[in-house]
């Protein structure tokens, strides 16, 4: 996995854009509560995976630009409040090889 900056934002931005559309997935079903709506536990888990991404990218790079660190503190204060959302595992998601991923999701 090639930690960088570009692939950093194109998470993000496709995090915000999932957000998106399952706040409007939520309204289209009669003002359903986010923490209600049954994919709140994928948006958790890539959540995490950004989070984690962000760390190793600050890691990897001392020099990252304060804007990509500021949206990187802000992803993790976010992932703080859905923590307990996220698929349990004996293992981070980040952390599997893709066999184990494989396996856990019976592929």
């Amino acid at each position: 996995m090639a930690v960088n900056v570009q692939q950093f934002i194109k998470l993000a931005n496709y995090y915000n854009q999932t957000a998106m559309v399952m706040s409007a997935v939520c309204v289209q079903k009669g003002g359903v509560a986010i923490e209600n709506y049954v994919g709140r536990f994928f948006v958790a888990d890539l959540l995490e995976y950004i989070v984690e991404y962000g760390r190793r990218l600050q890691t990897a790079d001392k020099n990252l630009a304060p804007e990509v660190v500021a949206l990187i503190n802000r992803f993790s204060a976010q992932f703080q409040g859905m923590r307990d959302l996220v698929t349990p595992t004996q293992k981070p998601i980040h952390e599997m090889t893709l066999a184990e991923f494989e396996k856990i999701m019976n592929i």
